[in-house]
């Protein structure tokens, strides 16, 4: 059964911008984390495309948080997956962004997660589910991050006419798709590609890499890096 939660929230914001070049990606880094993780949530808002994949991957995943009804809501439903929505209820400048966040993190400490995975939710959260949780919020973009930051990076990476884009997963931080990246995987981009079809290719990559990194931190604890602390 799911869970509903109401608080004012604002439409997802966007902070994209385009670099001259893809330049080195930050290496992946081993990171703070002091037991196996057990149990998984995973934060979304659209069709649940990779929530499924996730699913399909058989990792412990515990609870589906959504801030609106859909897709992502039925696909958890049929698994078997409990689903909390925290509704959002406003797109104008009443949001509460601090507010809907402490909402969030409320749900997902009843729940006692250990690993929360973003899986295209809708809504930037504030500061408290980062002291919540951490170096424990992993994000999916779909670009070489630190190129083509914010809600159309693949949009942005076409019209800048790069020859090669691809998916990153990271770690969350505070601001907008920053954090240190666990995993890149590079993907081509076509001479006869559409925006919608380089996206689908990307999305593929995502479905495959996302799960695999997940499965990683499932399957063994790795130590803290010196230049990486909370």
């Amino acid at each position: 059964m799911a869970q509903a939660f109401r608080a004012s929230q604002h439409g997802p914001e966007s902070s994209s911008r385009t670099l001259d070049d893809l330049g080195t990606p930050e290496a992946a880094r081993p990171l703070d984390y002091f037991a196996p993780v057990g149990r998984i949530a995973v934060l979304a808002s659209g069709g649940g495309t990779i929530l499924h994949a996730l699913l399909d991957a058989d990792l412990p995943i515990v609870l589906v948080v959504v801030d609106r009804d859909c897709g992502a809501v039925e696909i958890a439903r049929a698994a078997g997956v409990e689903v909390a929505i925290v509704e959002r209820t406003s797109f104008g400048k009443s949001f509460d962004r601090l507010a809907y966040t402490h909402d969030v993190v409320d749900v997902l400490r009843a729940h006692d997660v250990d690993l929360i995975a973003m899986a295209g939710f809708g809504t930037i959260l504030d500061k408290p589910v980062h002291d919540a949780f951490p170096d424990r919020i992993v994000n999916t973009h779909p670009a070489l991050l630190p190129a083509f930051k914010g809600w159309h990076a693949v949009q942005d990476a076409f019209e800048a006419g790069v020859k090669v884009t691809g998916c990153t997963v990271h770690l969350a931080r505070l601001e907008v798709d920053d954090g240190p990246i666990l995993a890149q995987e590079p993907v081509p981009v076509l001479a006869d590609d559409t925006v919608e079809t380089l996206h689908e290719r990307i999305k593929e990559v995502e479905r495959r890499l996302y799960p695999a990194v997940l499965r990683d931190m499932v399957a063994t604890p790795v130590e803290a890096s010196p230049e990486e602390g909370n």
